[in-house]
This record gives structure tokens, C-alpha cells and sequence, in this order.
């Protein structure tokens, strides 16, 4: 049988063209047949063996979203010591390296962050306790250097600052108050004096100060030879303000008495008594010398080794200390004696080297 390639399939008249048929199991209601394209039960995965795969009773490892809302991850706890450490920094440089060196350490066990604050304390805490160290040595090098100047100028002498106690140490009952002019000691004035020039050079010192021995070494042999030429008047005030630096023996005034009692009793061998004063001088912080030793340096005199054992000039010795660290100093520039040495030329104040000879000697000159 020949078909006409034009014939068409005819369908059903009751229903619009292109309309599939309906299916007998949805016409009568009946089950639903499984499909074709029926979701099919998992199967657990079997996973592969062998070297390089784990067992498939692991989890499967997660990998990072690459869209949308990125899965929530906690930011880590800054650590509090570590911002204590900064901050401390800034005022108390030893809390913060302490502070910081136990930030670092907890910031590493929990996992914390502000580890750059830790260390930048650190750095801070540290350079804070170098400049600190540094300003101390400074400051103390500055106070050493800056004392001894003062103590070097105070009053245009070298010697240290004089204090003196409102109470001179105790005397013998029998002891006097001296009045007068005795040999070569004025009482009155309050000092000896040797020479008959026309110049007065006043030395205010102490026997136990080391540097009047300073300047009497450089300038004894040409005070003598003026005193023995006539030229000068020189008045010896012996000070007793170095008494507590002697051990509780009061050398200073001890001393000062006994050149006080060569004055009276030898006055031509005042300043040879004073030299050797000086040339034996015991130093500071010591005992000194024993009135024994004293007598010995003038030789062996029964008239002065009782003047220097009952102490006669102890008293007149200290007073007149109080009375040159009080002021006023009569017809001198400078109100009070604030050093020793101190030295006045006609009332004008010697402010050189006290080691320079030359030196002593022009301002001497020139104020003739």
C-alpha cells in the first residue's frame, strides 16, 4: 500500500491540535508509576584504598567560599597587658617591660593579638630606663662637680664650707676669757699679729684645712720675708670650724691654742710654729695630734707645754671663729668669712690661685 507523504495522522477532534493525549494512569487515578527520572536512595561513597587517601570516616574537608557571605570567623582578643605595657610606657618605664614581656608570652600560648603593642612598649619601656639611668649619672657626675666648685669659690677660698657650733667645746673651769695684747696676740681684735709694714694682709685658716697648706707652702717664705722686711703687717686669725673632722678630739682648736701660746710666750716664732703646723699636718678625719705631739713640735718648753695642757686659748680660739663665720669682718669687703683659706690685703679680697706665688705676689703689690 502506497502512503501520501502528504497525508497527516488525524487526531482527536475534541481536542486543540498540539495537545499531548493524557495519560491513562492520570485520567483514572491510578498509581503513579515510578519514573524513569526517579531520584535514586544514596549510596555511601566507597573510598578508594591505598597509599595517599584516608578513610572515608573522616570528614570531608571544607574549602573556603569564593561567593556570596563568607563564613563567620571570631577576630582574635587583644591582649590587656599588652595595652597596658603601651601605656605604662609613657610614665612608668619599668612597668612596661615588665608588663610587655608578660604580654608577649600569654599573646603566644593563647593566640591573642597586640603583639605590636607589646613590643612597642618594650622599645619605649627600655629606651625610657636608658635616658632615666643616663640623666642619674649625669646629674650625679653634674652635683659632684658643681660642689666642688662651690666649695672651691665660696667665699674666695678653696677650703670646704665652714660650719661651727653655737657651743665651743668645753674648757677647763680655770680657763679666762684673755684681754689685751700679749706677745704677739691681740685678744681684743682677736687675732696675731707679726710685722710692723704698712700693708695688712689678714689669712683666715684653719690648721687642719688642707688647703691652707696649699697656699701656705706657695706663699709662707715670701709673707715671712715681707713680715721680716717691714713691709707687710700680717695678722693670723686661726679658725676652729674643722674640730668635727678630727674624731672628737677638737684638733683645730687645740692646734689653734697652741699656736696662741707661742705667740705670747715666743712671738718671733710664731710663724716658724705655724710652719711646722703645716709641714705635720695630720689629715682630715683623723684624731690629729695629742697636746704632746704639739708641745714636741716647738721642742721641749716647761712654759708652753703648760699653756698647750690646760688649754688656756681653747675658748678665745673658738669665739673668734664664731665671730668671723658671723661677720661683720671690720674694714674688709666681704661681710663674714664663708672659707678657708681667706685672704684680705688691706681689706680687699684675694680671689687668685692659691698655688701661684706670682700671682699672690701682683695683687699684693698692686695694692700698695
Amino acid at each position: 500500500m502506497t502512503t501520501d507523504p502528504t497525508d497527516q495522522p488525524q487526531g482527536n477532534p475534541d481536542k486543540p491540535e498540539g495537545v499531548p493525549d493524557v495519560p491513562a494512569w492520570a485520567q483514572d487515578g491510578s498509581e503513579v508509576p515510578a519514573s524513569p527520572f526517579s531520584p535514586v536512595a544514596p549510596v555511601s561513597p566507597v573510598s578508594p584504598v591505598g597509599p595517599g587517601f584516608e578513610p572515608h570516616s573522616k570528614a570531608n574537608p571544607v574549602f573556603p567560599q569564593t561567593y556570596g557571605q563568607q563564613p563567620y570567623s571570631a577576630v582574635p582578643k587583644t591582649n590587656t597587658l599588652a595595652l597596658v605595657s603601651l601605656v605604662s610606657s609613657f610614665f612608668v618605664s619599668l612597668v612596661a617591660v615588665i608588663t610587655g614581656h608578660i604580654a608577649l608570652g600569654q599573646i603566644k600560648q593563647r593566640g591573642e593579638a597586640g603583639r605590636g603593642l607589646a613590643l612597642a612598649g618594650l622599645i619605649i619601656g627600655y629606651v625610657g630606663i636608658a635616658t632615666t639611668a643616663l640623666f642619674l649619672v649625669l646629674a650625679v657626675a653634674f652635683a659632684a662637680t658643681f660642689g666642688a666648685i662651690i666649695a672651691a669659690v665660696a667665699g674666695g677660698a678653696a677650703g670646704p664650707f665652714p660650719t661651727v657650733s653655737d657651743t665651743p667645746s668645753e674648757a677647763p673651769a680655770d680657763s679666762s676669757s684673755p684681754t689685751g695684747q700679749v706677745g704677739a696676740a691681740d685678744f681684743d681684735a682677736g687675732y696675731l699679729a707679726v710685722g710692723t709694714g704698712p700693708k695688712t694682709v689678714d689669712v683666715y685658716f684653719d690648721p687642719m684645712c688642707p688647703y691652707c697648706k696649699q697656699f701656705e707652702d706657695a706663699n709662707g717664705a715670701q709673707l715671712s720675708a715681707a713680715v721680716d722686711a717691714n713691709a707687710i703687717t700680717l695678722r693670723l686669725h686661726a679658725l676652729t670650724f674643722l674640730d668635727p673632722a678630727s674624731q672628737g678630739t677638737d684638733y683645730s682648736s687645740r692646734a689653734s691654742a697652741a699656736l696662741t701660746c707661742q705667740a705670747t710666750l715666743r712671738p718671733e716664732s710664731t710663724l716658724d710654729y705655724l710652719a711646722a703646723l703645716y709641714t705635720h699636718q695630720p689629715a682630715e678625719n683623723s684624731p690629729g695630734f695629742t697636746d704632746d705631739q704639739l708641745v714636741a713640735l716647738q721642742g721641749s718648753d716647761i712654759d708652753f707645754t703648760d699653756c698647750v695642757a690646760s688649754d688656756r686659748y681653747l675658748a678665745w680660739s673658738q669665739d673668734n671663729t664664731k665671730t668671723a663665720l658671723n661677720g661683720p669682718i671690720p674694714d674688709a669687703e666681704i661681710y663674714s668669712i664663708q672659707g678657708t683659706p681667706t685672704v684680705l690685703v688691706d681689706g680687699a679680697q684675694y680671689l687668685g690661685a692659691i698655688d701661684d706665688p706670682q700671682e699672690f705676689a701682683a695683687f699684693v703689690a698692686g695694692r700698695m
